[in-house]
């Protein structure tokens, strides 16, 4: 239509009437280009139709610095990671309280290599992000935003199972490579099964693995021994490779 509308056919479209399929086509096609038919439009717009923009407008709308420090805290966490952190807090309280009843040298020292990688599992779970399609459809959704939840997470993790391990006697020399060891195992996995699945088989394989036959036979087990701190290097090491050369799997996550 290289002549601007009539103004029955405006306001046709903008009250929803039927109008022939050419005639519609040409409206739409014109409306695309012509600014001064788009203002022509709105103010042909029926009262009820205006209030219902002139609404979703004001949901919309930034509201001011809070919304702007919520966004910065979103691009990092998800709302529904606070209460597990909250629960992170609680499961290293339990484990510092069962320090010397169950017959291992520390309850901290067993569960801190998992710890990280159920959080991991919640930062990245459709379930319980009611923003998860949202979020997985941005630009920066894909393995930089796998890494940054991660991180949030260790940043929370960490210093809780230092704090545990000081008050327990567990040296970060026994947990912290292979905390890390097992988180990057799991998002190397992730990339493969998706990261939910992969962090609960991750940690179900700790439980059968480690944490029974210590609870049942005592002692530091094998895998925590200072020993083992050149393996679980190798695991990091390896686990990280493998989550970089697969970066475009995590964007079908």
């Amino acid at each position: 239509m290289s002549e601007h509308p009539t103004s029955g056919s405006i306001a046709r479209y903008a009250s929803g009437d039927e109008l022939p399929a050419d005639v519609l086509w040409a409206v739409e096609a014109h409306l695309e280009t012509c600014q001064t038919c788009r203002l022509r439009l709105a103010d042909a717009a029926p009262p009820q139709v205006t209030a219902l923009t002139a609404a979703v407008w004001a949901e919309m709308a930034p509201t001011g610095a809070p919304v702007r420090r919520r966004h910065r805290l979103v691009r990092w966490a998800t709302p529904a990671l606070a209460p597990w952190l909250a629960m992170t807090a609680f499961v290293v309280l339990a484990a510092v309280a069962l320090d010397g009843v169950l017959p291992t040298s520390s309850a901290v020292l067993l569960i801190a290599p998992i710890v990280p990688v159920l959080g991991v599992a919640v930062a990245w779970s459709r379930g319980v992000d009611p923003a998860h399609e949202l979020v997985v459809s941005t630009p920066r959704a894909g393995l930089q935003l796998v890494l940054r939840r991660t991180f949030a997470v260790l940043v929370v993790v960490l210093p809780a199972l230092l704090v545990g391990g000081w008050l327990t006697g567990a040296s970060p020399a026994y947990w912290l490579l292979p905390c890390l060891g097992v988180t990057a195992t799991a998002l190397a996995l992730g990339g493969v099964i998706g990261l939910r699945r992969a962090a609960i088989t991750a940690a179900s394989a700790w439980v059968l693995l480690v944490i029974g036959p210590a609870v049942v036979v005592g002692g530091v087990p094998g895998v925590l021994a200072p020993g083992a701190a050149p393996v679980w290097a190798a695991v990091l090491v390896g686990g990280a490779a493998a989550v970089f050369f697969r970066s475009a799997a995590y964007a079908r996550l």
